[in-house]
């Protein structure tokens, strides 16, 4: 099990990545996101991993309307999720993340899943030329259901489950489910608080998620990959402060 950070795209993506070599994470969670961070000099950004011996996984954007019912906008998007997938191999990445998309004429609201099923396939392909694995992540209905996920599973080969558990708190099918019935699927895990109303990010032990359940559901599918801590703040002490706090949470639960 290794523990990592998620770099805030509104701040400078090689002081976030130092931050995280400093503070002894063991990976970077890289979202490729504006303001600051939708691109990377990716020679730079590989010499700081490289100092502090930090691994990386990759996590895109989740507004892309990668899987909207237009061609073409399937096609821009598909041609952006390469690029990102480029750097992200680059950088030595073996996981790349994908979000749900949400975005589709309201008459097609019923063929949500479809829609995601026809754009992943190629996605999926893609990535894997890239020597990545892709992983869809868990968010608002439908993509909150265990049944769900395993219909895309099986209809999309190679596609591979990204766990949030803060998503799971505000979700239908807790993360308890999820393990349990889809945990040879589980690639990669984030980790954050809420108050099962929002997506907040905020430090373990704040909100109302059962972090000691949380880990359990984890060992007991002998769990052994990534976990990052997606929580934000915009003090930068203060951030410092809650992730070490966060990390020492996951630690002593699981120890």
């Amino acid at each position: 099990m290794k523990i990592g950070v998620m770099n805030n795209p509104s701040k400078s993506v090689y002081e976030e990545a130092e931050q995280c070599g400093k503070a002894g994470f063991e990976f970077l969670d890289l979202t490729l996101e504006g303001p600051k961070a939708s691109d990377v000099d990716t020679q730079r950004l590989k010499a700081i991993l490289d100092t502090h011996e930090l691994g990386i996984t990759g996590h895109t954007d989740p507004c892309l309307p990668y899987a909207y019912p237009v061609p073409g906008i399937r096609d821009a998007c598909l041609k952006e999720l390469e690029r990102c997938a480029r750097i992200f191999s680059r950088l030595g990445a073996k996981v790349m993340n994908i979000h749900p998309c949400y975005v589709c004429p309201p008459a097609m609201r019923d063929q949500l899943v479809s829609f995601q099923i026809e754009a992943l396939q190629p996605i999926v392909e893609m990535a894997a030329s890239y020597g990545l694995t892709l992983v869809f992540e868990n968010y608002k209905a439908p993509f909150d259901r265990v049944s769900i996920f395993k219909e895309l599973i099986s209809r999309v080969p190679g596609l591979k489950l990204h766990l949030d558990f803060g998503h799971t708190n505000f979700g239908k099918d807790g993360h308890e489910i999820f393990c349990k019935e889809l945990g040879e699927h589980l690639v990669h895990v984030h980790f954050s608080d809420n108050r099962s109303r929002n997506d907040d990010h905020l430090p373990l032990g704040v909100g109302t998620v059962d972090w000691q359940q949380a880990v359990d559901s984890l060992k007991s599918i002998s769990y052994d990959n990534t976990i990052t801590l997606e929580i934000f703040c915009n003090d930068p002490q203060m951030q410092v402060t809650y992730l070490d706090l966060s990390r020492n949470m996951v630690r002593r639960l699981w120890d």
